[in-house]
């Protein structure tokens, strides 16, 4: 993990509806990895991945309740995490969808 890195690094839309500086590293980490991974830019995913490390953010990935599809793929991918270990993916699989013939 690397210390020289900071909240108010990120791109502000990413945080928007909270204040960005009450975020703490450890405390916020499910959220903040999230909220990169589904709605930040290059940047952002470079101060991610200096802060947490590859293996540290695959761990809190399989942990999220909700993650977009492209997101756990991309996870996947580069972790080498199959996709069927995260709880996003087991959850929706688990859901019939509403419209399901």
């Amino acid at each position: 993990m690397s210390e020289q890195v900071n909240i108010s690094d990120f791109s502000p839309h990413l945080f928007w509806d909270v204040n960005a500086e009450n975020l703490d590293w450890e405390k916020n980490k499910a959220q903040i990895i999230q909220r990169v991974l589904e709605y930040g830019l290059i940047h952002d995913w470079n101060i991610l991945k200096e802060y947490y490390g590859m293996e540290r953010i695959g761990e809190v990935c399989k942990d999220l309740r909700s993650l977009d599809a492209k997101s756990v793929n991309f996870i996947s991918v580069l972790t080498g995490i199959p996709k069927e270990s995260f709880r996003c993916y087991i959850l929706k699989q688990s859901i019939p969808p509403h419209w399901s013939s």
